[in-house]
């Protein structure tokens, strides 16, 4: 099979949010993971390591990552009883304005950590007990806000909501596990309801665009297994079965590669690759030997890097689900590819590896501890600068 192919026809698969060097939301502007737009990085980490260039408090003390847009950061941090959503200069760290709203008041591994989407000049935030604010990017005026669980029915899950949300269009899509409202589509302009379907439960995986079988349709993980459904309707097109050992628990964002998705789950679950070129899903192979906690993995070069328990990074061959290599690396590493490499960052210790992915074999190129300690966000990357974040602190370190 031609991945190679597969991996244009994924990225061409839909509009991304943004051009250029921007970080607009969960997994980049394309949704994978991967900083196209970044070309010519320092890879000579050993001899010379990148530098710092500012680091700010955070006062969470938990995991929400960060977006990057026009120059500008946008995160959601948390003070006493109240989300903060705060504004920085992306060059500087200098803050610009903030937003604060009441919403959990128990620290459960931080407060909210979903990543805020920006576009088209708004940041949309949802928190973890369910609120899902619209502000304006410059100003941080609020635009408009929902409670999901007190508007659709909800329990809010066990560990909170951590679905970032996703905009298709109009659409602005969110798991949200309401009575006949396991997803919901608002009209991102005003928050109206566009319409809600399902009853089954979310994950805390994010959804995510695909087009299989040249249908464009909305998938989500679920305690059940894989769903494909219907981006005009909610209405369910699919599902295969692929329960984890934590029911609607915990597993990493599903990766389309083509016709073909790429699917992972943690602590006895399995790992494989499910086939939906002729519309229905097929199994195309399985495993125990990849497992990963709730970090997402990336499809880059042809081949699939992710975390694997309990302290691995691990390369797969997403054709047949070969082993390429693992590497230890400690717990719940984070992936991101870069001009050619992988940056991989140890959840458990915060050191940061840089992997040569141009090679089918282990090469490693560098590594530094930018900020150390426990670090489950993911990095991202926006203008020539990577920013990476620990329980504490958020640091802006060059790349170049």
């Amino acid at each position: 099979m031609n991945f190679a192919l597969l991996r244009l026809l994924c990225l061409i698969a839909f509009t991304p949010l943004a051009y250029g060097a921007d970080w607009p939301c969960f997994r980049g502007p394309d949704r994978d993971g991967i900083a196209h737009a970044e070309k010519g990085i320092n890879k000579e980490w050993n001899q010379r390591a990148p530098k710092t260039l500012w680091k700010i408090t955070l006062s969470d003390n938990g995991w929400a990552a960060p977006a990057v847009v026009n120059g500008k950061l946008y995160l959601v941090d948390h003070q006493g009883k109240e989300d903060v959503v705060r504004a920085l200069d992306a060059a500087t760290g200098k803050d610009l304005w903030s937003f604060a709203y009441a919403d959990a008041e128990t620290n459960r591994y931080g407060f909210t950590v979903t990543t805020p989407l920006v576009l088209d000049n708004k940041v949309y935030t949802f928190s973890r007990k369910g609120k899902i604010h619209c502000l304006n990017a410059a100003t941080g005026e609020k635009l408009w806000a929902h409670d999901v669980v007190s508007e659709y029915s909800a329990a809010i899950p066990p560990w909170g909501y951590t679905a970032s949300p996703v905009v298709d269009g109009k659409m602005l899509l969110l798991g949200v596990s309401g009575s006949g409202a396991a997803m919901v589509s608002l009209n991102k302009e005003n928050g109206e309801t566009l319409w809600k379907a399902g009853n089954y439960k979310m994950s805390y995986s994010s959804p995510v665009i695909g087009t299989l079988h040249g249908r464009k349709q909305c998938l989500v993980y679920c305690g059940e297994g894989l769903r494909g459904i219907d981006l005009e309707t909610g209405v369910e097109l699919w599902l295969q079965p692929w329960p984890t050992p934590w029911g609607q628990k915990k597993c990493p964002t599903p990766i389309v590669i083509g016709d073909r998705v790429f699917i992972t789950s943690a602590e006895g679950g399995e790992t494989g690759v499910i086939d939906l070129s002729t519309g229905a899903p097929v199994i195309v192979w399985k495993h125990t030997e990849m497992q990963d906690h709730f970090t997402t993995p990336v499809f880059y070069h042809d081949r699939i890097y992710g975390s694997s328990d309990p302290k691995f990074l691990a390369c797969v061959n997403p054709a047949d689900g070969k082993i390429l290599w693992k590497q230890e690396s400690g717990q719940n590493t984070s992936v991101i590819g870069v001009d050619d490499t992988v940056l991989a960052l140890s959840g458990q210790t915060g050191e940061l590896l840089m992997v040569d992915v141009t090679t089918p074999d282990y090469k490693e190129l560098g590594r530094f501890t930018p900020l150390g300690g426990t670090s489950w966000a993911a990095p991202i990357i926006a203008d020539g600068r990577l920013y990476i974040r620990n329980q504490k602190e958020l640091a802006c370190i060059d790349l170049k």
